[in-house]
């Protein structure tokens, strides 16, 4: 009996074996099914600190979207003299040119209005917004308010601006900083950075003729489509970000019309059949001592000596350095890439069917040679918040009436006593910088090939 127990027991030890062998190969097969970037999300969710941090940045951008709807001197929604307002929303339509306020609404305290009753912000304050009876106070004393809803919940400056206020406000300052620096520094390093590592020194080649018509638009292009609007250029970005994004994108319109003419001229030329010989451009090697150029140069001090010639200091002015002095590092990863990528069995392929270099380039090569382009961009994002905050601190390049952390900061350095002015701000970039850097190394194990073995 005892035996027989024994056979019966082994058997069902193989039955769950192979049981388990089974859904391991079914489990393998949907794994290699699976895409890369399933297989990197996958791994990244395994990071718990790295999601967590994403998800803390998820938080700061719900912050920076609703900012106004959190920190406002006009109410989000009020009914006065028998009316239903949102001025909140009417600004918006204000600043884009969209609408007016009425008259009654013309330079008036929202707050000493005679409502019949208001929705009001958590803290009904803007950064800018003084308050001459609680300068210096601190977030556990005794404050000058009407009642607690106009509380300076965590204190505020020695002019009285709300502290609450400017670090939701500041919260969308650095994460704009952030995304549109490195957004402008990925579009050139991945420009300048693919080039050089699909074509090398010895796959880009031209004629003379078409070389020279190239050189004489590409300088044409840059001061028509740049040099002769610089003031145009300069005048919109006083005006408002949006206006400069319009006229930013004229002009690049403008350059691309010049360069498409260029185009077509050069294509004129070599159908004439003239006699050139044709030459060789290491364009890898010109991108490569452009990058060290760029790199040996001190990146803060540049930004610094840039932004203090600047005729009008704006904070998209820094952003636009911040990203114009960062692309080196992305350049880089990009040219590391595309060396490797352009001699794969599938980019030969596409070769072999005829199809044009720029197509091969977009929707072959780059696709697949981006993982550590991400990466680098999550720690740049730290990095530009943290120039930007450097720059707020000393005063260089951002208005004196933009409120960041770091304008917060170097506030703390006239009131020593003023404790809140240092640790609040100073903890916020401290936090912000780290998380970056943590979905940077989530990504860093995440996009590593061994993971997928």
């Amino acid at each position: 009996m005892n035996f027989l127990k024994s056979i019966l027991f082994r058997s069902k030890i193989k039955e769950d074996n192979l049981l388990t062998l089974s859904e391991h190969r079914e489990a393998y097969s949907r794994n290699e099914n699976e895409s890369y970037w399933s297989i990197v999300k996958k791994q990244f969710q395994k990071n718990k600190i790295a999601v967590w941090s994403l998800r803390i940045v998820y938080f700061f951008a719900i912050i920076a979207l609703f900012a106004d709807f959190l920190a406002n001197e006009k109410p989000i929604v009020a009914k006065y003299n028998d009316g239903i307002y949102f001025p909140v929303l009417k600004e918006y339509a204000v600043d884009l040119g969209i609408t007016d306020w009425q008259e009654e609404f013309i330079n008036v305290s929202w707050k000493d209005l005679n409502y019949d009753w208001a929705i009001w912000p958590l803290t009904p304050y803007l950064p800018k917004n003084i308050d001459f009876f609680n300068t210096s106070a601190s977030p556990f004393g005794e404050q000058d308010v009407p009642s607690t809803k106009w509380k300076h919940w965590l204190g505020t400056d020695g002019l009285g601006h709300d502290v609450f206020a400017g670090m939701i406000h500041g919260t969308r300052i650095a994460l704009l900083v952030g995304i549109v620096s490195m957004g402008i520094a990925a579009l050139l390093g991945i420009f300048f950075g693919a080039i050089a590592g699909y074509y090398g020194d010895e796959k880009l080649k031209t004629n003379i003729p078409s070389l020279v018509v190239f050189i004489i638009s590409f300088i044409l292009a840059i001061f028509y489509g740049f040099g002769v609007r610089s003031y145009a250029l300069s005048d919109a970005l006083g005006d408002s970000f949006g206006s400069f994004i319009i006229e930013l994108f004229i002009s690049f319109i403008i350059f691309t019309i010049i360069m498409l003419i260029a185009k077509l001229i050069s294509s004129a030329i070599n159908k004439l059949d003239i006699p050139s010989k044709e030459i060789t451009i290491p364009i890898d090697i010109l991108i490569s001592r452009l990058i060290e150029v760029v790199v040996s140069i001190p990146r803060l001090f540049l930004i610094i000596s840039i932004a203090a010639v600047v005729a009008k200091p704006s904070i998209f002015i820094v952003m636009m350095i911040i990203g114009l002095t960062s692309w080196t590092g992305i350049a880089r990863f990009t040219r590391a890439e595309l060396l490797r990528v352009r001699n794969l069995e599938y980019i030969e392929a596409a070769n072999a069917l005829g199809y044009k270099e720029l197509r091969i380039i977009v929707r072959h090569a780059l696709p697949n040679a981006l993982s550590p382009v991400l990466i680098s961009i999550a720690f740049g994002i730290a990095s530009a918040i943290l120039i930007e905050s450097t720059l707020s601190f000393i005063g260089v390049g951002v208005p004196a009436e933009t409120i960041t952390w770091g304008s917060m900061l170097s506030s703390a350095r006239q009131d020593s006593t003023a404790w809140w002015l240092a640790v609040i701000p100073g903890f916020a970039i401290f936090i912000t910088v780290t998380i970056y850097n943590l979905i940077g190394e989530g990504l860093t194990d995440a996009m590593n090939p061994k993971l997928k073995k």
